[in-house]
């Protein structure tokens, strides 16, 4: 368990500090930069293959979606899937302290935007650049009666559900509490999720058995995550990257 609360399988590393900066660019240096975190380019191409159509006929429609960013930190995979934006992009939004703090792009479709998250110095920083229009910050393993309820709540009102690389993090009590919220709804609604490799392979299965027996599966991409840090290596002989696993699935039909 690292000291920031965050339970993390101990060959994988941790970035405690990064975590709880104040802004971004930190983030953007150590791990998009130096580890070439690539993965929100596929997050956004399974978006936009899976997801992305039936958001713009929803906005064909008048509507504006709720869409929830789950484990969100600085919102990085937000701005792929909401925004479009690529992985330059985003490293260029984030290249220093006066650039990050507003947004350099527009919402592909209307949406009101809610992340969780346990970091409240993420939180913070996603709502001042305008990523957010609203955030709760919670220990998911561990929530007050007050952050459960809240965090229930957006889950069952949510249209869209994003949470990469993230689910990991979460023991499997936390994640089963999170998808009978979000299932819980009966009108239409989709959940990107991903599974990273090599780390807590056992962890990933039994948290598919459970999405799998609430929702329904729509499709998949493997791809890319990051290269593993010089610790990983060390833990994982003969590997350069971590992987995911993109799964989309959608609320079951009534």
């Amino acid at each position: 368990m690292s000291n920031s609360g965050v339970k993390t399988d101990e060959k994988k590393q941790h970035f405690d500090d990064i975590y709880v900066a104040e802004t971004p660019v930190p983030f953007k240096e150590r791990i998009l930069d130096d580890l070439e975190y690539v993965s929100d380019d596929f997050n956004r191409q399974t978006f936009d293959r899976l997801i992305l159509p039936w958001a713009k006929e929803q906005a064909s429609a008048g509507k504006q979606l709720n869409f929830l960013d789950l484990c969100a930190c600085f919102g990085n995979t937000t701005m792929a899937t909401l925004y479009g934006m690529d992985f330059q992009q985003i490293r260029e939004n984030w290249r220093d302290e006066a650039a990050c703090r507003q947004v350099n792009g527009s919402r592909r479709f209307p949406a009101h935007t809610t992340a969780i998250d346990i970091s409240a110095n993420a939180m913070a920083y996603g709502a001042s650049a305008g990523l957010f229009d609203q955030t709760i910050t919670a220990d998911l393993n561990a929530p007050t009666e007050q952050q459960q309820n809240a965090v229930n709540e957006a889950m069952a009102q949510a249209d869209i559900v994003i949470s990469t690389a993230a689910l990991v993090y979460l023991e499997p009590e936390a994640i089963q509490k999170l998808i009978d919220s979000f299932a819980q709804t009966e009108r239409e609604g989709y959940m990107l999720v991903n599974f990273l490799n090599p780390f807590a392979l056992d962890k990933a299965d039994a948290t598919k058995r459970v999405l799998l027996e609430q929702l329904e599966f729509v499709g998949s991409m493997a791809s890319r995550h990051r290269k593993l840090s010089a610790l990983e290596q060390e833990n994982y002989p003969g590997e350069e990257w971590a992987l995911l696993e993109i799964w989309v699935l959608k609320r079951p039909r009534r």
